[in-house]
């Protein structure tokens, strides 16, 4: 079993930043590909960033490529995203995930671990 608890969800401004963390325990976190989803109001859960077991791989979203980096600390056993000039329309609850996998996984039906979610709202 892998636990992950995320973090770092707020309420800010268009164009502002953010920085999630999700942090893991229970088995070996370097084995797993991290991803982060996101799910809007009345909307499906939707694919945001993934990263390789050991970061050296990453895939994004066209929504937000440029806008957000995924970077992973296997010592602290955390996975980050960073979003920069956050937009209304990237308000939703995040969510981290893994998947036993060296590679990047953007499918969601793949992962096998999920966290609870942290709410990002984005003003205009």
């Amino acid at each position: 079993q892998v636990q992950l608890v995320e973090s770092g969800g707020g309420l800010v401004q268009a164009g502002g930043s953010l920085r999630l963390s999700c942090a893991a325990s229970g088995r070996t976190f370097s084995n797993y590909a991290m991803g982060w989803f996101r799910q809007a109001p009345w909307k499906e859960r939707e694919f945001v960033a993934t990263i390789s077991w050991s970061g050296g791989s990453t895939y994004y979203a066209d929504s937000v490529k440029g806008r957000f980096t995924i970077s992973r600390d296997n010592a602290k056993n955390t996975v980050y995203l960073q979003m920069n000039s956050l937009k209304p329309e990237d308000t939703a609850v995040y969510y981290c995930a893994a998947v036993f996998s060296r590679t990047v996984v953007a499918e969601g039906g793949e992962y096998d671990y999920w966290g609870q979610g942290t709410q990002v709202t984005v003003s205009s």
